[in-house]
C-alpha cells in the first residue's frame, strides 16, 4: 500500500496550510513581536493606552480583510487562467481547419471584388494604366450602364489633368483644340478644379491658364462663371484664415482673368478696396501684387478707380505705422505706375486669341460667390448619358468643324461630297431664336454704364464696343432704361445720349421715335420712371439733340389725352422752361418755321381746344405762353365772321355777272345770314343771364338753408332787411312800400 503523504495531493495541501499559516495576521504580529527584543516588548505592551490598543486592533483587522481579499483574488485569477488556456487550446486546434478555408475564401473574394474596388472608390482607386482602361470598357456591352460610365468619368478626369497640366505657350491651340474634343460641359468641375490646382502649383504661368480661360469662356461661358466662383470663393476662405501665399496667388489669377476681360474691373477694385481698408502688411503686400498684374489695364477699364487706389497707397505710406520693406514696395510701385507698367503688359501677343467683341465679361461680387457647386467634381450616374453625350459631339462639330471625318476621308469622291454639304450648310442661314447675342449685348452695355463715372468715360467705352450696323436701337434702349431705373434723374445719360446723337445722326432718328412710343406709351410707365424719361428727353430738346418737330405727336385737348400724357407734357414744358427761360421758349414755339408742328400744343381749330390748353398752361404756371391763343379765342367769333363775309363777297364776285334777281337773292340771303349771326349772339347772351341767375337763385337757396329757424321766419315774415339797405351810404334800389 502506498503511503498518502507521498502523494501529490496530499503535498499540495500541505504547502497549502503553511502558506495560509505563514499568512494569517497572528503569525504576522508574533514574527514581528519576536523580531523586537524583550526589553522592547516589554515597553511597548505597556506602554500603549487603551484607546492607542483600539486603535491598533482596528488597523490589525483592516490588514486581516486586505489579506483576505488579495487570496481570493488570487484564487479566482489562477482559475480563469487555466481555463483561458484550456479554451485557447481547444479553439486554436478547431480553428486551425478553418484557417486555410478562410485564407482560399478571402482570396476569392479580392479577385471579385477588385474591378468594383477600382470603380465604386471616390476617387477611383489605385491607378488604371490607359490600355487596361481601354480594356475594361471594351469589356463592358451596355454602354449607358453606371460601371461603363464610372470609366468614361475617370478616362475623362485623367485627360483633362493631362491636357491642362501640358499647356504652354507654344501649344496654346493644340491643347483648346484636344479639350473641346473632351466632354468639358459633363466634366466642368473637373476642368475648373485642375485649372485652379495648376495656376497654384505654378504661379508663373497664371497668364497661360487665364488664356485658356478666356478661350473656354467664349464658347462655354458657364463654365468661366463657375470658374470665377470657386475663384472668389478660395480668396474669401484664405483671407479668413490668413494664408497670404495662396490669397496672393488667387488674386493674381483674378487680375489676369481682368486683363483677359473675362472678369469685371468692378471685381478686383473691390478686392483691393477689402485690402486697403484696415491695411497691414500682408495686405498691403498682396494688394501691391494685384496691382502690378492689372494695373495697365484698370487704367484704360478705370481711371478714375486706379486713381482712388494710388491715393490710398499714398495715405497709407504717409499715416500707416508699417515697416520699411513695405513702404520700400510701395515706392517702386509707384516708379512702375510712372513708367507706364513698361514691364507688366496686360496681355502678351502669343495670348491674344480672343477679341473684345467675342469676350464675354462676368460681373460677380464677393457676395455673390456663396456656391461653388463642388458636387460636379463627383461622378454622378446619368440616366441620359447617350443622349447628352450625342447633344455634345454636334455642338463640338460646331465649333471645330468635321476635322475627323476630313482627315479620314479618302479619294475624291468623298471630298467632293463634303465641299458639297459645306456649301449648302453656308447658303443656309442661321437665325438666332434663343437671342443669345441680343441678351449678351444688352447685358454688356448695362454693365459698361453702371461701372463708368461720367458720360465721357462711357461714350469712350461704348464706342470701343464696335457696334454693329442694325444694333444702335439696343444701345438708345438700354441708356434709357438705365435712366429710368435711378431713384432719379441723373444728367450724365442725358449727356451720354446728346454725345451720341452728335456723332451719328443715326441715333437723332432713333431717339425722335423713340420719344414718339414713350409718349404713346407713358401710361405704363410708374411716376419715378416716367418723370426720369421726360427730364432726359428735355434735356435733348433744349440741346438740338433731337430736332423739336417731335412735339408734333401731342395734342392738347380733351379727348386726345389721358392723365399721364398730361403729366409727361407737363412735367417736359416744366423742365424746358428751366432749361431755357419763359422768353426763350415763347420765341421757340412761335417759330415760323416750326408752326406747323405745335399746333397739337397750340390748338385754334376748335375754340373748346383752344381754352383747354389756355387752361392747362395757366395750371401749370406757363401761362405766359398762352398770349397768341388768348387773343385768337377773343377775336374767334370776328374771324369767324369775316370768314363768312370773305366768302359771301367772293360768291357775290361770282355771281356779278348773273341777272338783277340772284343779286337780290344774294342779298337777302346776306341779310339774313347777318340776322341769324346777330340773333344767335343774342341768344348766347340771354343764355348767359339765365345762368347767372339760376347760380344766383342757388347761392341764396344755400344761405337759407344754413339759417336757424328764427332767422327764417324773421325773413319770411318781411322783418329782415339787408345790411347794405339799412346803411344811410345806400344808393341802390328803391325799397318797396
Amino acid at each position: 500500500v502506498e503511503d498518502s503523504s507521498a502523494t501529490p495531493e496530499y503535498n499540495r495541501e500541505t504547502s497549502l496550510k503553511e502558506r495560509k499559516r505563514e499568512r494569517s495576521p497572528v503569525s504576522k504580529h508574533s514574527r514581528r513581536d519576536r523580531s523586537r527584543s524583550p526589553r522592547r516588548r516589554r515597553s511597548r505592551s505597556h506602554s500603549r493606552s487603551p484607546r492607542r490598543r483600539d486603535r491598533h486592533d482596528k488597523r490589525r483587522d483592516r490588514d486581516h480583510d486586505r489579506d483576505r481579499r488579495d487570496r481570493r483574488s488570487d484564487r479566482d485569477r489562477r482559475r480563469d487562467d487555466r481555463y483561458a488556456d484550456e479554451h485557447r487550446r481547444r479553439e486554436e486546434r478547431n480553428d486551425d481547419d478553418v484557417v486555410e478555408d478562410k485564407e482560399n475564401s478571402l482570396k476569392k473574394r479580392k479577385e471579385t471584388d477588385e474591378k468594383k474596388d477600382i470603380l465604386t472608390t471616390r476617387t477611383g482607386g489605385a491607378y488604371i494604366p490607359p490600355a487596361k482602361l481601354r480594356m475594361m470598357q471594351e469589356q463592358i456591352s451596355d454602354k449607358s450602364s453606371e460601371s461603363f460610365q464610372r470609366l468614361s468619368w475617370e478616362a475623362l478626369k485623367k485627360s483633362i489633368n493631362g491636357l491642362v497640366n501640358k499647356v504652354n505657350v507654344g501649344n496654346m491651340s493644340d491643347i483648346i483644340r484636344e479639350l473641346f474634343k473632351e466632354n468639358i460641359v459633363r466634366g466642368r468641375g473637373l476642368l475648373g478644379r485642375s485649372i485652379i490646382t495648376a495656376q497654384a502649383a505654378s504661379p508663373t504661368f497664371t497668364h497661360v491658364y487665364a488664356a485658356l480661360v478666356a478661350v473656354i469662356n467664349t464658347k462655354f461661358p458657364q463654365i468661366g462663371e463657375l470658374l470665377l466662383k470657386r475663384l472668389l470663393i478660395q480668396f474669401k476662405r484664405t483671407m479668413k484664415r490668413g494664408d497670404k501665399a495662396v490669397c496672393l496667388t488667387t488674386a493674381k489669377f483674378l487680375a489676369h482673368l481682368v486683363n483677359q476681360q473675362v472678369i469685371h474691373e468692378l471685381v478686383i477694385l473691390e478686392i483691393l478696396t477689402v485690402f486697403l481698408e484696415n491695411p497691414t502688411e500682408d495686405s498691403v503686400e498682396v494688394a501691391v501684387g494685384v496691382i502690378k498684374e492689372c494695373g495697365k489695364k484698370l487704367g484704360e477699364l478705370s481711371p478714375i478707380g486706379i486713381r482712388g487706389i494710388f491715393d490710398r497707397f499714398r495715405s497709407i505710406i504717409q499715416d500707416s505705422d508699417i515697416g520699411k520693406r513695405v513702404q520700400y514696395m510701395i515706392e517702386v510701385l509707384f516708379a512702375i505706375r510712372k513708367d507706364d507698367f513698361k514691364d507688366y503688359p496686360t496681355v502678351i501677343e502669343e495670348l491674344e486669341l480672343v477679341e473684345e467683341s467675342d469676350q464675354i465679361t462676368h460681373f460677380l461680387s464677393l457676395d455673390d460667390a456663396v456656391d461653388g457647386e463642388n458636387t460636379l467634381n463627383i461622378f454622378k450616374f446619368d440616366p441620359d448619358y447617350l443622349q447628352n453625350e450625342e447633344r455634345y459631339q454636334i455642338l463640338r462639330k460646331g465649333i471645330l468643324g468635321d476635322e475627323d471625318e476630313g482627315s479620314s476621308s479618302s479619294g475624291s469622291e468623298e471630298e467632293s461630297d463634303e465641299e458639297e454639304e459645306e456649301e449648302e450648310k453656308d447658303d443656309k442661314m442661321i437665325i438666332d431664336q434663343t437671342e443669345t447675342n441680343l441678351v449678351a449685348l444688352r447685358r454688356n452695355i448695362y454693365l459698361t454704364i453702371q461701372s463708368s463715372l461720367d458720360f465721357e468715360e462711357c461714350a469712350h467705352k461704348l464706342l470701343k464696343m464696335e457696334i454693329k450696323p442694325g444694333q444702335e436701337r439696343e444701345l438708345c434702349s438700354m441708356i434709357i432704361d438705365c435712366c429710368a431705373q435711378e431713384r432719379s434723374y441723373l444728367r450724365m445719360y442725358g449727356l451720354l445720349a446728346q454725345r451720341f446723337c452728335q456723332l451719328n445722326k443715326a441715333y437723332v432718328e432713333l431717339y425722335d421715335q423713340i420719344f414718339q412710343e414713350q409718349y404713346e406709351n407713358c401710361h405704363r410707365l410708374e411716376t419715378n420712371k416716367l418723370r426720369n424719361l421726360v427730364k432726359f428727353f428735355a434735356h435733348l430738346f433744349f440741346t438740338d439733340a433731337i430736332p423739336w418737330t417731335a412735339l408734333s405727336c401731342i395734342h392738347l385737348n380733351e379727348d386726345e389725352t389721358t392723365s399721364s400724357s398730361r403729366i409727361f407734357a407737363k412735367i417736359l414744358l416744366q423742365e424746358l422752361s428751366e432749361y431755357m427761360g419763359i422768353a426763350k421758349l415763347n420765341n421757340r414755339f412761335r417759330d415760323e418755321t416750326l408752326a406747323e408742328f405745335f399746333e397739337g400744343l397750340f390748338p385754334r381749330n376748335n375754340p373748346s381746344y383752344t381754352r383747354f390748353a389756355i387752361n392747362f398752361f395757366t395750371s401749370i404756371g406757363l401761362g405766359a405762353l398762352t398770349d397768341e391763343l388768348r387773343a385768337h379765342l377773343k377775336n374767334a367769333p370776328k374771324l369767324i365772321m369775316a370768314q363768312k363775309r370773305a366768302v359771301e363777297a367772293s360768291d357775290d364776285s361770282d355771281d356779278s355777272s348773273s341777272s338783277s334777281d340772284s343779286s337780290s337773292d344774294s342779298d337777302s340771303s346776306s341779310a339774313s345770314t347777318s340776322s341769324s349771326s346777330d340773333s344767335s349772339v343774342d341768344a348766347a347772351k340771354v343764355k348767359r343771364n339765365r345762368d347767372r341767375r339760376q347760380q344766383v337763385q342757388e347761392r341764396r337757396e344755400r344761405r337759407s338753408r344754413s339759417r336757424s329757424p328764427v332767422e327764417r321766419r324773421r325773413h319770411e315774415s318781411g322783418h329782415h332787411r339787408d345790411r347794405r339797405q339799412s346803411s344811410p351810404d345806400y344808393t341802390g334800389r328803391r325799397r318797396r312800400g
